[in-house]
């Protein structure tokens, strides 16, 4: 059985089309993300797969209950972090979690509070679980939800955007949390981001979704493959000769020279760097500097669509106002 599988899934808000005809499957302990611009569809995706909205068309399955005709079996196997803040800063930590146990039904006073305990430690909030949630940092609140989401034992977790507007040594320490969730829990995750590092890092599998529509799906390295060659770029104290040395070796699909500066496409990047060294020693050219970009799942979105990620964000509002005229009708 899937953790979550769709069948033409579409959502539509009078004309306009948020999620169109997605056919999507999860396999159960995996980290799945869906990546895209803000406005892509990636939320309202998640909201019908939650039960928060009734899809148009198409059928969805969380841990084999139908959205539509068990929505009460799908809640209770899901948790949810939202992607705006929705947590009490009046209470402490240990509180929070202790109120949103008991609306869960969690009635075993013991069982309850070995729960927390253990969902404060793995979140690594034990020390500050008394305190006021209004004296945690943004990340540490944002660990404080996930841990929320985690206090019913859910089979599948929805983390929607979860680093959003976070400094980066914080992002990458939720990431941290988020992979060793999905160690000890043995918990599906459904990541919903627009930060190509955080898919690529988090990830297992990646589907990137563009205007409502899935336009690609596979783990991250496969897409980046699919996104073109690799370039190796030298900076030498003789380009010219570098640029024809280096022409004719096997594995260079192409080689430029421009503002002082080689750079090769090629298929495997790390393997040709010691054989551009050993050639240019040969010839007595000296290297400077020589870097290498891999694809990445910004490249591989560009290449689909033509068009950045950043470039999308900038049609968020635009994108807004749409959905608020279509939802008016």
């Amino acid at each position: 059985m899937k953790a979550i599988a769709t069948e033409k899934l579409t959502k539509k808000f009078g004309d306009l089309i948020a999620v169109d005809r997605v056919d999507l499957e999860v396999e159960e302990g995996e980290i799945f993300g869906l990546l895209g611009p803000n406005g892509a569809g990636k939320t309202t995706l998640a909201k019908m797969l939650a039960t928060l909205l009734l899809p148009t068309s198409g059928r969805a399955f969380v841990c084999g209950f139908d959205v539509r005709e068990r929505p009460h079996e799908v809640r209770k196997a899901i948790g949810i972090v939202f992607q705006d803040p929705s947590i009490d800063e009046k209470l402490t930590g240990r509180e929070h979690l202790e109120l949103h146990a008991r609306l869960y039904g969690m009635r075993d006073r013991a069982a309850r509070e070995a729960r927390i305990a253990e969902l404060l430690e793995l979140v690594g909030l034990s020390d500050r679980a008394d305190s006021l949630v209004e004296t945690y940092s943004g990340g540490m609140q944002r660990r404080l939800e996930i841990a929320r989401g985690l206090l019913h034992r859910p089979r599948v977790l929805f983390l929607d955007e979860p680093t959003l507007g976070l400094d980066a040594q914080t992002r990458r320490m939720i990431w941290d949390y988020i992979k060793e969730l999905n160690r000890r829990e043995g918990i599906t995750i459904l990541l919903m981001t627009h930060y190509m590092e955080e898919a690529e890092y988090l990830c297992d599998r990646v589907a990137i979704i563009d205007r409502g529509r899935i336009i690609a799906l596979d783990t991250p390295e496969n897409l980046k493959r699919t996104a073109g060659m690799e370039v190796i770029e030298i900076r030498a104290g003789n380009p010219s000769e570098l640029r024809s040395a280096l022409s004719s070796i096997e594995g260079v699909r192409r080689a430029e020279e421009e503002d002082g500066a080689v750079r090769l496409w090629v298929a495997e990047g790390e393997r040709m760097v010691p054989e551009i060294m050993r050639l240019a020693w040969e010839r007595g050219i000296g290297v400077h500097s020589i870097s290498l970009h891999k694809p990445s799942l910004e490249d591989v979105f560009l290449k689909l669509t033509g068009r950045t990620i950043r470039e999308e964000e900038g049609d968020h509002m635009q994108f807004l106002r749409r959905l608020v005229r279509a939802r008016r009708r």
